[in-house]
């Protein structure tokens, strides 16, 4: 398979900030959003990679969890747009992101793979080049390629750019006074409305031409908010939920530029996370340490080129390793064999039909080396498991290890072990992490590069501690 030529950058990237500034400052309405869709069907889903004309967008929110959407049952008023696109599409209702951890998380989600099989687990791992990215399949098939990112794990330099034509970081402006009054300790200038922007002039000059488009959005993750979305109160949980309502009305403006330059019905768009956050529910807070429910399980939703009136809901597990084999699957383009993840589209005609789901191992995995940051430091995994309603979580030690079961249809939360009672399944999934751990990355052990302090201190900017 031959590789890309480098990505350029945009030569048009600071006329199109000037462009939309205009547009993107008048992000204070929550109204519904236009919608321009025709209605649709499931035989409309079925015949999509069919489609010459298809466009598929995939939109990652950087640590969002799915129970603070009202699309999954949160009582609060967070995310009105999603919500929107959700009910009128597909909403994955028990989602598993594979790592707690961006980079992790992002690396398995592009090749399909869960972590050990990627190879990139580490701060220094890079992507090889032999591996083979949905982008680069994308590329291949005929469709323009870009990504817009904010989030320093996913830059070039660690070869998340594989694929892309167009790959960049969004040049950014000065944030609107509000936004800063919000945000006193925002360490970085601009918000997610530097990708939009640059995502608008990119569809503007190239829209009428098949694309693919990646948006890595980071407000959520800085807990960005203006005064318009602050909502919910003061409290560290409180700024998240206003920070995705900020999110979201980004998206909603977003839309409606899609809906005008009458994008909307040729595009496929997916919406997901790379990992969720915690808030004390066992003492701890943030992410990129374990892998519990709350930093791994995430939002998956799709929207299609029409609206199904009744929506769909598909409550069995999916992951993010399915994300690449399922656009790719919708947009008519083949897979690469041996992938750990597989397409879920049988899965969204079966819910829409009411049929059985598909006789498949829906087992999924979560994985963090949680030495990933430590230079020199042997690797220490904590892993999850998770099959049916069962996860089964695996912390090493040094000593050894530590061994938990949780049962989310007794224990939504996930909060109560009942390892002891129910030591077989233990033996089980303990089985199936053992599997796991001993498998060898697909292309070779991952290579790793020098990050100099400066990099690193853009990504402790981000809040990570790396020694």
């Amino acid at each position: 398979m031959s590789k890309p030529s480098p990505p350029r950058r945009w030569p048009w990237i600071v006329a199109a900030l000037c462009v939309v500034l205009a547009f993107l400052s008048t992000m204070v309405s929550f109204g519904p959003p236009l919608d321009g869709r025709p209605e649709g069907t499931l035989e409309d889903v079925a015949a999509l990679h069919e489609r010459s004309d298809l466009n598929v967008m995939f939109i990652l929110i950087d640590t969002l969890r799915a129970d603070r959407l009202g699309t999954y049952g949160y009582e609060r008023d967070t995310s009105p747009t999603l919500d929107r696109l959700a009910a009128s599409g597909v909403r994955f209702d028990r989602h598993l992101s594979q790592s707690s951890w961006t980079k992790a998380s992002m690396a398995s989600l592009w090749m399909g793979l869960n972590p050990k099989r990627t190879g990139i687990t580490r701060f220094d791992d890079t992507i090889p080049e032999q591996a083979v990215t949905a982008a680069e399949l994308f590329r291949e098939a005929g469709f323009l390629t870009a990504g817009v990112y904010r989030n320093g794990w996913v830059a070039p330099t660690f070869g998340f750019d594989q694929g892309f034509e167009v790959y960049m970081r969004p040049a950014s402006r000065q944030l609107a006074p509000a936004v800063r009054a919000a945000n006193p300790t925002l360490s970085a200038r601009g918000t997610d409305e530097d990708v939009v922007g640059a995502a608008i002039e990119f569809l503007r000059v190239h829209g009428q031409k098949r694309w693919f488009l990646y948006l890595h959005l980071m407000d959520v993750h800085e807990y960005t908010y203006d005064e318009s979305s602050a909502l919910f109160g003061g409290s560290y949980s409180d700024i998240y939920d206003n920070s995705i309502r900020w999110t979201d009305s980004v998206l909603g403006i977003f839309w409606e530029y899609l809906v005008d330059m009458g994008l909307d019905d040729d595009t496929v768009v997916a919406i997901g996370s790379d990992h969720g956050e915690a808030f004390r529910e066992r003492g701890l807070e943030g992410h990129a340490r374990f892998v519990y429910r709350e930093t791994t399980e995430v939002p998956l939703i799709l929207a299609f080129p029409f609206r199904l009136p009744e929506g769909v809901v598909v409550e069995t597990r999916s992951r993010n390793v399915d994300i690449m084999p399922t656009l790719l699957d919708l947009a008519g383009v083949a897979a690469p064999d041996s992938l750990d993840g597989r397409s879920l589209v049988p899965d969204i005609l079966a819910a829409g039909r009411g049929e059985a789901a598909p006789d498949v191992d829906r087992t999924g995995v979560a994985h963090l080396d949680q030495t990933w940051g430590q230079r020199g430091q042997s690797s220490k995994h904590t892993v999850a498991v998770t099959d049916g309603s069962l996860r089964y979580v695996r912390i090493e030690h040094p000593a050894g290890a530590r061994e938990e079961l949780f049962d989310g249809d007794a224990d939504a939360r996930e909060l109560t072990d009942v390892a002891e009672e129910r030591s077989e399944e233990v033996s089980r999934l303990r089985a199936r992490a053992d599997g796991y751990l001993a498998e060898e990355p697909k292309w070779g052990e991952a290579p790793s590069r020098d990050v100099d302090e400066l990099e690193l201190n853009q990504l402790r900017a981000l809040g990570y501690a790396i020694p």
